[in-house]
């Protein structure tokens, strides 16, 4: 956990053609917005969103919220005015679908530089394909610009043929390898989407899910899941406890040779799990 941690436990999509969803944006308690040009955002609209998502970062009106700017992808003949306008805007991320390739990775990151992108903007790179899979490593490790992979679930699941099941059986193989990829590279992981957004239970299970194999956060397409997952992807009290507990054992035994704390063996990894739940536990306090 490196000491400039930024919280990103919950991610959420909003059209950047809604004016009443950009404002409304701006009163809730997520840790991250993606202003979207996409998949939300008919041909028709493109161009009156890119407006409307750059003048959003550029407002000052969002607080802490860390802003990002999801582009239309490579290829797309909204592509390269949409990359121009967020560098000039300068969010905290430019967030590219379907990346698959660390070659896209590094053109990506030129054409940020040539477009004039401030150094504090990065980039989030979308992992939706097989072949984003097989290259993850590679893709992660491309630039030190990228700092995020961004699931896209639900066209994974599409190329894979595969279905939407309770468990998520089926993209266990490409979550896991994202996560491998991106720890190994020292940046950030998100998991996707749940569709389902009246379905809290399914979705507070979900989120479980995801902590529990190591996201950092989630991406959520309703505010209505916004509480659950900062829940869900912050530290409980109990566990920041159990934290101070191993730091204040390991502290008053240095030299002894053996620490315990409530009867279990304390080692140099433990007391790394513990700064780091210690560290995002202060980062959260911070930011809310």
């Amino acid at each position: 956990m490196s000491e400039s941690y930024t919280p990103r436990r919950s991610v959420l999509y909003m059209p950047s053609s809604n004016a009443r969803a950009l404002e409304k944006a701006k009163t809730l308690p997520v840790d991250a917005l993606i202003l979207d040009l996409e998949d939300a955002v008919g041909p028709d609209d493109k161009p009156a969103a890119r407006e409307a998502a750059c003048a959003a970062v550029t407002s000052g009106e969002y607080g802490d919220r860390e802003l990002t700017i999801r582009v239309n992808g490579i290829g797309t003949q909204w592509h390269d005015e949409d990359i121009a306008a967020a560098a000039k805007a300068g969010p905290a991320g430019i967030v590219v679908p379907k990346v698959d390739t660390a070659d896209e990775v590094r053109q990506l990151v030129a054409a940020m530089a040539a477009t004039g992108a401030p150094e504090h903007t990065k980039l989030w790179a979308m992992i939706e394909t097989p072949a984003a899979i097989f290259n993850i490593r590679e893709i992660a490790q491309a630039s030190d610009r990228l700092v995020a992979f961004v699931m896209g679930t639900n066209d994974l699941v599409k190329e894979l043929q595969a279905d939407h099941v309770p468990g998520r059986a089926p993209l266990l193989t490409s979550l896991s390898w994202a996560l491998l990829a991106a720890r190994e590279a020292g940046i950030a992981v998100l998991d996707g989407v749940y569709n389902a957004v009246k379905d809290l239970e399914g979705f507070t299970t979900e989120c479980e899910q995801g902590r529990d194999m190591g996201f950092d956060g989630k991406t959520l397409i309703h505010p209505g899941q916004v509480a659950v997952c900062n829940t869900t992807f912050a530290p409980s009290q109990d566990a920041v406890e159990e934290a101070r507990g191993i730091l204040t054992a390991w502290e008053e035994g240095a030299g002894t040779g053996v620490v315990t704390h409530n009867g279990k063996m304390i080692e140099n990894l433990h007391v790394d799990i513990a700064r780091r739940v210690l560290a995002t536990h202060e980062a959260i306090r911070a930011r809310s």
